[in-house]
């Protein structure tokens, strides 16, 4: 049998990408943790939540922060908290401040987070995401689960022209040269 070695490759490399003061970061500081609800836990669930991390519950449409995380809604009874974290056991840490109030799932390696911004940005998203994201439909905090160019992708809206977008790691290049390629044909 082969020996074969396996080794992590990330998008970090690339680097901060910059397209005529739009900005495309990948945001690798970022830990991300699933939080599913027992059956019947909902209660107990809300009332860890806000005492552990000062957050709310999200609705389908919206994220919650507090403390420098933040909560999305990525389906009935399950959301996703997003936070910095400096070391790789984020998972551990939110479930032991839930002491048992939700079901927690590392996302981290599974999903890749980019944060873009600029004055193209809009024109750039309007190409490639079937989303209103104008600010009256789609203000700060709002966040929505769609597809953009045929790879699944949640928007988290961080203020004007300015979103944080969460993909499958496995589809990362793509995503992200879509996003690039976006970008450059709105400049041009």
């Amino acid at each position: 049998m082969a020996d074969i070695k396996l080794t992590a490759a990330t998008l970090s490399a690339v680097g901060d990408i910059d397209i005529a003061g739009n900005r495309i970061i990948i945001r690798d500081d970022l830990s991300l943790v699933s939080v599913a609800t027992p059956l019947g836990g909902e209660d107990a669930l809300k009332k860890t939540l806000t005492a552990a991390f000062g957050l709310n519950i999200p609705a389908a449409t919206l994220s919650s922060t507090a403390k420098g995380m933040r909560a999305v809604s990525m389906a009935p009874d399950a959301m996703l908290l997003i936070f910095a974290h400096a070391t790789p056991d984020a998972e551990m840490h939110v479930r032991a401040k839930l002491g048992g109030a939700g079901y927690t799932t590392d996302q981290t390696d599974s999903m890749l987070a980019i944060e873009v911004s600029g004055p193209a940005t809009m024109a750039a998203m309007e190409r490639i995401c079937p989303l209103d994201l104008q600010h009256g439909s789609f203000g700060k905090n709002a966040s929505g689960r769609t597809v953009m160019e045929h790879m699944a992708a949640t928007i988290i809206a961080l203020g004007d022209a300015h979103f944080l977008l969460l993909t499958a790691s496995s589809s990362a290049k793509s995503f992200l040269h879509a996003l690039e390629k976006s970008y450059r044909n709105v400049i041009s």
